[in-house]
């Protein structure tokens, strides 16, 4: 059974607010305690994430095309650290990475954008957005009232605010950004920071302002955002959860082994629906709109490649519904009010015990309702201004002119997709595979030795997710039963004794700890222990992000953490013993999983005996000249072949 991972359901974000304002060349972008207000007119908006990086360019301009089309006005993104910095000061913007043919695409297409800097992101991102060179910065503590760690952060964040000037991509110069994010959800942690939290809030403040990029800044989950920064919700619920502006002129905005959870279309119209008439909401976030795919190593620790296939676009970029027609529908109700949302501030009418009516009216005599029926089970018959109405259960229906329904957030009229899959080729017989056998290591042929069992990512400094623990030990007596036990930290543990596969096991998803315990033969005399230890990624979750000084939030290790075997003559712990290390594996040296790698591999025709070996199956893409509309799919047929192969390309014992 294929495991699938949803992260945060289906978040819809919301906002509304500002004051203060700006414009050089450009729009003029400032807010009030009403909504954003763009050249002087105030904006009802829709935004939508898509993150660049989890798609190619070349799907670029179909994903902004489509969420255009379903009513989407915001294209949002984070910005991602550890791809556009992997060593510190050099500077990576090509291919998927080139967030400013991204953004152009969008400006292009005539949409806004908002651009989510952080530079820490979480994004169920590997490290959260991090590059792990940060980790060996002397004297660093993530996210904390820290010199070296506010060096780096303003020293990416003014490289990522000048090339967006550089490009008059702000809205100040002619650009389509509209909003930009410092930090990312740092309540949730800055407890833990304890007096250092406040003060480094109050540094990102002021380390972004002072960039002047011309439009106003975001926090997301910082209910005391220091002025001017704008103060959003972010949750699935945020109509009834939202504390709301912390000052007048503001108010805004799956795992390995765990099922998915989804989220109706109808119910997240009703949470939309329901910010904007509890919470008088003017800025909403569907975070995904398209969530696309975790390429290579980008994924966060146990997260699939898949990231979030339930989006309005689906993983490949094809619309889903009735998701993506039920939202556009309710985009253009919203759109109807407008001017009478815009206008006003609601005022609030119990309609019954759980009904409730929140009527806008406009300065030019528009009138605008939203008639709630927040019973979870039961229908409700309501009365508004003399006219009776049907309420479906959990319900919110939209009324333009407070009189005609335009739209109910539980009635769906676009029909509902099926995705089907076709197998075009097929991988079922021996002779269309080859295998590479990888060399087991012996302690012997290793240079990395230490007397204990060093901590993996220490390491391997994420330069792969595979270290091997390789010991050579004496055996004056033959023997068949020795107990075999491994602790380790996970994620995934293979385990060899004198280059035999004698084990493997793997931890969970927030529970990496697991013991490999297995009945191994030892040899008279010389023994080798060969220990693969796979980490599947990097953690991403602000409270295990820190270095060695941040010894005040809980540590994080991975990798083995005892070594015991026991035998006819006792017990001999391996814990404390001299271990010879090889960080990664020859397969990854040679390249092996690319074209060109490959052939720089000893391939062999598939057979049993392989201890630990790399697959490999061959095939030829005809390149098709497709008519408009069909490139998305073909181009979606191509990814899911090529992500198929590399899994199995990953390397597994026979």
């Amino acid at each position: 059974m294929r495991m699938q991972w949803l992260w945060r359901k289906w978040l819809a974000a919301a906002v509304l607010v500002m004051a203060g304002a700006v414009a050089a060349g450009g729009a003029n972008v400032s807010y009030d305690g009403r909504s954003l207000i763009i050249d002087g007119q105030r904006k009802m908006l829709f935004s939508g994430s898509i993150h660049y990086p989890r798609s190619t360019p070349d799907m670029w301009p179909s994903l902004i095309s489509k969420a255009k089309q379903g009513g989407i006005d915001v294209i949002e993104t984070y910005v991602f650290w550890n791809l556009h910095e992997p060593r510190p000061g050099q500077y990576d913007f090509s291919g998927g990475r080139d967030i400013v043919a991204f953004i152009k695409q969008i400006k292009a297409q005539g949409l806004y954008a908002c651009l989510r800097i952080g530079p820490y992101i979480e994004g169920e991102w590997t490290y959260g957005g991090f590059p792990f060179w940060l980790h060996d910065v002397p004297g660093i503590v993530y996210r904390s009232d820290n010199e070296p760690f506010k060096l780096y952060m303003q020293n990416f964040t003014t490289k990522i605010v000048n090339l967006m000037k550089s490009e008059g991509l702000y809205a100040s110069r002619g650009g389509p950004i509209i909003l930009s994010q410092i930090e990312n959800e740092y309540q949730n942690i800055e407890k833990a920071f304890r007096e250092d939290g406040p003060p480094y809030v109050r540094w990102a403040v002021k380390m972004a302002v002072e960039l002047q990029t011309g439009v106003p800044w975001v926090m997301c989950k910082q209910d005391d955002a220091p002025h001017p920064i704008i103060n959003t919700c972010n949750g699935m619920k945020c109509g009834e959860t939202f504390k709301g502006p912390n000052s007048p002129n503001k108010r805004f905005y799956q795992v390995y082994g765990q099922n998915v959870t989804l989220r109706s279309a109808e119910d997240i119209a009703f949470q939309v629906a329901l910010f904007i008439a509890r919470k008088n909401g003017t800025y909403i976030n569907y975070y995904m709109y398209h969530g696309g795919t975790n390429f290579g190593k980008t994924s966060a620790e146990f997260m699939i490649t898949s990231y979030y296939d339930q989006a309005p676009l689906d993983e490949y970029g094809l619309i889903r519904e009735p998701k993506w027609g039920h939202l556009k529908e309710l985009h253009a109700a919203v759109k109807l009010c407008s001017e009478a949302i815009l206008s006003s501030f609601p005022t609030m009418q119990s309609l019954g015990q759980l009904q409730e009516a929140y009527v806008f009216s406009g300065d030019s005599g528009a009138c605008a309702a939203f008639l709630v029926n927040a019973n979870n089970r039961r229908s409700a018959t309501v009365r508004f201004q003399n006219l009776t109405y049907q309420l479906p259960p959990k319900s919110i229906s939209i009324l333009p002119d407070c009189n005609i329904v335009a739209f109910n957030t539980a009635k769906v009229n676009t029909q509902f997709d099926t995705r089907t899959w076709r197998p075009v080729v097929k991988f079922d017989s021996a002779e269309k595979w080859e295998q590479f056998q990888e060399v087991i290591p012996q302690f012997d042929a290793t240079t990395l030795r230490s007397q204990t069992l060093l901590e993996q990512t220490n390491t391997t400094k994420d330069a792969s997710d595979y270290l091997w623990y390789t010991a050579s030990f004496e055996q004056d007596s033959q023997e068949q039963q020795a107990k075999l036990s491994v602790k380790s930290l996970g994620h995934v543990l293979h385990a060899f004794v004198n280059g035999a596969p004698v084990g493997f096991g793997h931890g969970k998803f927030r529970n990496t700890s697991f013991t490999l315990e297995s009945t191994v033969g030892l040899n008279k005399g010389t023994n080798q222990i060969s220990l693969l230890s796979a980490r599947l990624y990097l953690i991403n979750t602000a409270f295990f992000i820190f270095s060695d000084s941040g010894a005040f939030l809980e540590r994080r290790s991975l990798g083995v953490r005892s070594v015991i075997i026991q035998n006819s003559r006792g017990v001999k712990n391996f814990t404390v013993f001299p271990w010879g290390y090889q960080v990664g594996m020859l397969g990854e040296k040679l390249h092996i999983y690319t074209y060109e790698g490959s052939k720089n591999a000893n391939w062999s025709s598939l057979g049993s005996s392989q201890q630990l070996a790399w697959y490999k199956a061959s095939i030829w893409i005809l390149h098709i000249n497709c008519i408009i509309g069909c490139s998305d799919l073909l181009h979606a047929t191509l990814y899911y072949i090529f992500a198929t192969l590399f899994l199995r390309l990953k390397p597994v014992t026979s």
